[in-house]
């Protein structure tokens, strides 16, 4: 079972992104004035072309073979065996092979959130005799000690060192590693490349 995780505001706002460019691209189409609709169009597929590599392309992927890592240029094949360890600061650092380490694009966790995930995981102090705070049940208690003082790129990447060490029991083979080169990223950049010379000759 494939599992994908992703930047969710990035992939939002990419695909806000995009449909602010179709309408534009649509009223420039519609309202042709020459050379400046031309050069907007130009600039306008040149940063959708950057969108696209740094906000839609990136993903982490669970599959059962392995973790497959989907930078914005290389994409990192990884089976669940060969995966050494896992740490967790600002992205999630995946140690592998001869001390190489994979980091990972998606999900990041910024200053602010990992504030809150403390915040959310410290001890509340009851005010008055009386609770306010609604009970939960077992399993909603359960979640929340899980999460408590974890953000999601924590919680991402204790996945991923329960799986390695799962398919170390198993004594599953710790195959290589593989990486490819994104060439759906490097299309796109040189397409953005010769949209920006396009508009820059015009102009």
């Amino acid at each position: 079972m494939k599992q994908t995780y992703r930047s969710k505001t990035a992939f939002v706002l990419a695909w806000v992104w995009l449909a602010f460019v179709a309408f534009n691209v649509w009223d420039l189409i519609a309202h042709y004035t020459g050379k400046s609709s031309l050069v907007a169009l130009a600039v306008l597929g040149a940063l959708t072309a950057l969108v696209y590599v740094i906000a839609m392309r990136p993903a982490t992927v669970f599959t059962e073979a392995g973790l497959i890592g989907r930078n914005p240029l290389r994409t990192t094949s990884l089976p669940w065996a060969s995966i050494e360890d896992v740490t967790v600061s600002h992205s999630i650092n995946v140690e592998y092979g001869e001390e190489r380490v994979l980091r990972l694009w998606t999900p990041m966790s910024s200053a602010r959130e990992r504030a809150r995930a403390q915040r959310r995981g410290a001890p509340r102090q009851q005010r008055g005799r009386f609770s306010t705070e609604p009970t939960l049940s077992k399993a909603e208690q359960a979640a929340v000690e899980a999460f408590a003082g974890k953000t999601h790129a924590d919680w991402v990447g204790d996945q991923i060192r329960d799986r390695a060490e799962s398919a170390r029991r198993r004594e599953e083979e710790a195959a290589p590693a593989r990486v490819t080169w994104s060439y759906d990223s490097i299309a796109v950049l040189v397409a953005a490349v010769v949209l920006l010379v396009v508009a820059i000759v015009i102009a």
